[in-house]
């Protein structure tokens, strides 16, 4: 590791669940365990406490990918092939909360995060990889669902959005383009929810490395931290690099969790690794 990654790196990844075709997603609950996605076949949900055995928490979820919590934390799912972002409530009942912007059809929902006023802004991609006739919205793009479950178009279009993330004080809004460019872009967050000032903020060198820009998190001093080749990417506020964390596999996408929410949890292909850092993630909003 370099000098700054041992600033903010506490410990080695150490495997929490393993046995998988393609981990996303995972989430921690404030119960004491965490949540992430298999998005192979079967596509499931699943929930392991650390030094436990995995358990399962869901069939057949749509090959839901990304997850976080709504302000009643209720588990909010991005389903790509039913083509919807799902609440599933404490007793397991699953509920569509956007399905269409504009009587359009969602593309292929990807990833989720919310905000302290209850929004969520999820990423909609796959339109190149549906049929002509199966495509409402022509291009890719994120959308908020606000409070009332109105939904709006807040980026539209772009070329392949995937991770989202906001800065701790929700000021900036992070999003992540995969393919066929490797890079992070920023935009300032208005009082209305809707994003502006596009700019970029970090391309991610061509190293040869598996991997790609996917999930992204932030920490609680603004630090952005972003899956891409060869490991997670630390990345300051300034756009300058830290240095890469790297993984035994190929890290997907990861979340923030553990009692003092310094444990970064990383989807990374066919298992789940937590890492303890020095720095805690910004925390997902939620009432008690």
């Amino acid at each position: 590791m370099t000098d700054s990654l041992h600033d903010l790196v506490e410990s080695a990844p150490e495997q929490i669940a393993t046995g998988f075709a393609f981990t996303e997603g995972p989430v921690w609950d404030s119960r004491g365990f965490v949540l992430f996605t298999e998005i192979g076949d079967p596509h499931e949900i699943w929930k392991v406490v650390p030094g436990q055995e995995k358990e399962l928490v869901r069939e057949n979820t749509g090959r839901a990918t990304g997850l976080t919590f709504d302000l009643q934390g209720r588990l909010i799912a991005c389903e790509q092939v039913t083509r919807q972002v799902t609440r599933m409530d404490a007793g397991g009942t699953v509920t569509p909360i956007a399905t269409h912007f504009d009587d359009k059809r969602l593309n292929r929902p990807n990833d989720v995060v919310g905000t302290s006023d209850g929004s969520l802004y999820f990423t909609n991609r796959g339109a190149a990889g549906l049929e002509p006739e199966e495509r409402d919205l022509e291009h890719n793009g994120v959308y908020r669902i606000a409070p009332d479950g109105e939904v709006h178009q807040v980026v539209y279009p772009y070329v392949d959005p995937n991770g989202l993330a906001f800065s701790p004080d929700e000021k900036t809004f992070y999003l992540v383009n995969t393919r066929p460019d490797a890079l992070l872009d920023a935009f300032d967050v208005e009082a209305d929810g809707s994003l502006s000032n596009q700019r970029r903020f970090f391309d991610f060198p061509d190293t040869g490395e598996p991997g790609v820009p996917d999930g992204v998190k932030v920490d609680v001093e603004g630090r952005v931290y972003c899956t891409g080749p060869g490991g997670i990417y630390a990345i300051d506020p300034d756009g300058t690099s830290l240095g890469v964390i790297r993984l035994p596999e190929q890290a997907v996408n990861m979340g923030w969790g553990g009692e003092d929410n310094r444990t970064l949890f990383v989807g990374a292909m066919t298992s789940v690794y937590s890492l303890r850092m020095k720095t805690a993630g910004a925390p997902i909003r939620r009432h008690s």
